[in-house]
């Protein structure tokens, strides 16, 4: 570790205590859905929040990003909306009486994409997003444009709204790193919202992290130890999701990556300088969720994936 990120590391539990109470201003409970979220950014990978209507996805998405200096842009996925009006698209203008094309980048071109309802674009539209996801490039035509690092996309869907929307497709899915659940909240943090949000209180929140601690952060997650043992555990439990009873399709070798990313990025959050069995455990549920893809059978039977998730987990005691 060199001197400049042992600094970073040292200033690292300030950092993510400013963020959660930047976050908490405006947030109340939803403290495992946080986390997993700083996780997914330290990470360097993308997040999928997912909650039936009104538990707060989008706001948890626009505050975060306000706590770091990054920049931000927001796409409302819609049926009509087409691969162009994210990615951008090449113009033809006029420049001293001669013609000449120059290219308008999309809100694609910003280090936090908020793509919220994500699941009402259409698929051809929603494909359109794939290689700025796994390459952080976007081409148009002939040109290719490198995107801005850190590149975080964070997208929004609601399970229970079927009407005009269109399945994210498992190739999709696998890009994200993170499959994030909110809950209800309880009567006691339900009260605290109303009280907030029901006065004249506007909650600031403050700009806590720079782009260059962010990027800082995503080096010393790398670089965190993982012994051997954890490693072995990992690929194990990645590969019995492919010959699972009652699963069609298992996790792909990407989940590997993502699973040993994620504790690393967990073990950072609590303090620690090396990733432990318990990180493992935590974050197999929102790394794999999304990538467990059960039969028709097993889900008339009620199976969930977070079930097999714990059977899995109880069966490597990890």
């Amino acid at each position: 570790m060199t001197e400049d990120l042992r600094g970073v590391f040292n200033r690292a539990p300030a950092i993510f205590g400013g963020v959660r109470a930047e976050i908490d201003k405006v947030i109340v409970g939803q403290s495992v859905a946080i986390e997993q979220l700083i996780a997914a950014m330290l990470s360097g990978g993308h997040a999928l929040l997912e909650s039936n209507p009104g538990l707060g996805k989008t706001l948890l998405i626009k505050t975060a990003a306000r706590t770091m200096g990054l920049s931000f842009s927001r796409i409302q996925c819609t049926p009509d909306l087409m691969p162009a009006d994210i990615t951008g698209t090449t113009i033809i203008e006029e420049v001293d009486g001669s013609k000449r094309f120059r290219f308008e980048p999309g809100p694609v071109f910003a280090n936090i994409v908020l793509a919220d309802e994500i699941n009402r674009a259409s698929p051809k539209t929603q494909s359109a997003m794939l290689e700025s996801m796994q390459e952080k490039q976007v081409t148009v035509g002939n040109r290719t444009y490198r995107l801005d690092e850190p590149f975080f996309v964070l997208a929004t869907q609601n399970p229970i709204e079927m009407e005009g929307t269109f399945p994210l497709p498992e190739a999709q899915l696998d890009r994200f790193l993170l499959k994030i659940k909110l809950d209800y909240p309880t009567p006691e943090e339900e009260y605290q919202i109303m009280e907030r949000y029901t006065g004249r209180s506007d909650p600031r929140v403050q700009t806590v992290v720079s782009k260059e601690d962010v990027l800082a952060l995503q080096q010393l997650t790398r670089d965190m130890p993982v012994s051997d043992d954890l490693k072995k555990s990992a690929v194990q439990l990645i590969v019995a999701t492919r010959s699972r009873e009652g699963v069609h399709y298992g996790a792909s070798p990407r989940a590997s990556i993502g699973l040993i990313l994620a504790a690393k990025a967990r073990a950072l959050l609590q303090g620690r300088n090396y990733a432990s069995r318990e990180d493992l455990h935590v974050m197999a549920y929102p790394v794999l969720r999304h990538r467990i893809i059960l039969t028709f059978e097993a889900e008339r039977r009620g199976v969930t994936q977070d079930q097999v998730i714990t059977d899995l987990l109880r069966e490597f005691k990890i």
